[in-house]
């Protein structure tokens, strides 16, 4: 998903719950694990079995998926961490060191390090990528699998890509006109003047059901919540228009049904990121799984519908 929208999505997503630690926390009360060479800054909230969440991005920190923190309420252990790159954990010395497939060898790395036998992945939008990869390589260790407007393959995120440029040229062509001029002069989606005039469109336009959710600001709390260096190594230079790189390649369509685990599969009928129309492949691609449409959400029923979704994930982690 483009980089300037998940810096909004990790500034908006980040109310507390209730009863639950403030989000803030998330910056401080944490610890570092060593995994694969690297510290990677962990915060876990609540207690039972544990589930392990994968932010999105490529790129974002742990703090935008906190308003998933009342799940610990229904005795589970919420595992939140940076990945290699983001946040608080330590970054690579060339950004070639960035990619998909480490990320996925850091989650089994995290479970032996929490010494955790099964754990639930939920991989959120890219996080959704890396769970899938893990899920087919690392089976044994997972009890369920959980896949939030995520993407099956880079020909969806391509879709991401054309789907979104559609709706900004439709409905912000002052927007598109400045975008194409500098595009014409060279520019791409890795520039600062390309990235500064996407981020003229709101947040709610793309990711939103009802933007109103997404209103208030937390910027200042989290000055690192988004490794751009890292989102464009993986997404390509142009990832904003075509993608290439890691996200250029990956395809997991064949093998996701093959899958023995428990799996729930969440799309959001406004998300026009993780669009419907390759969401519902999905009942294709993995037809083993439960497969859930929020009417009215977007990119995050977690915020938008968490009362329905939240009751949905428990019911589904009790199978």
């Amino acid at each position: 998903m483009k980089h300037i929208y998940l810096v909004l999505l990790i500034i908006f997503c980040i109310r507390p719950a209730i009863g639950q630690v403030k989000p803030v926390d998330s910056w401080t009360d944490g610890k570092y694990v060593n995994v694969n060479g690297a510290k990677l800054y962990v915060v876990t909230v609540g207690e039972g079995d544990p589930i392990i969440f994968i932010s999105g991005g490529p790129g974002g920190a742990h703090v935008g998926l906190r308003s998933f923190d009342a799940l610990a309420q229904n005795h589970h252990q919420l595992i939140y961490f940076d990945a290699f790159g983001r946040g608080k954990s330590d970054t690579a010395k060339v950004v070639s060191e960035y990619t998909l497939a480490r990320d996925i060898e850091d989650i089994e790395g995290l479970r032996k390090a929490l010494k955790l036998d099964k754990v639930t992945l939920l991989g959120h939008s890219y996080g959704g990528l890396v769970a899938q990869g893990y899920a087919l390589k690392y089976a044994s260790h997972l009890s369920h699998l959980i896949l939030a407007n995520t993407f099956h393959s880079y020909v969806m995120w391509q879709e991401n890509d054309d789907n979104s440029n559609h709706e900004i040229k439709t409905n912000y062509p002052e927007v598109w006109a400045d975008l194409m001029k500098i595009r014409e002069q060279g520019a791409v989606s890795s520039d600062a003047n390309h990235q500064d005039i996407y981020g003229k469109v709101p947040y709610g336009f793309l990711y939103a059901y009802n933007p109103s959710k997404f209103e208030g600001s937390g910027r200042k709390l989290y000055p690192n919540a988004m490794n751009t260096k890292l989102y464009y190594q993986m997404v390509g230079r142009d990832g904003d228009f075509y993608v290439g790189s890691d996200i250029g390649t990956f395809d997991f369509r064949k093998q996701l049904k093959n899958l023995k685990m428990p799996v729930l599969i969440i799309g959001g009928r406004y998300d026009r990121v993780a669009v419907p129309s390759m969401m519902v492949k999905y009942k294709e691609y993995c037809p083993q799984a439960q497969f859930v449409m929020f009417e009215k959400s977007g990119h995050n029923p977690q915020v938008e519908e968490p009362e329905k979704e939240f009751a949905i994930i428990n019911e589904f982690l009790a199978k």
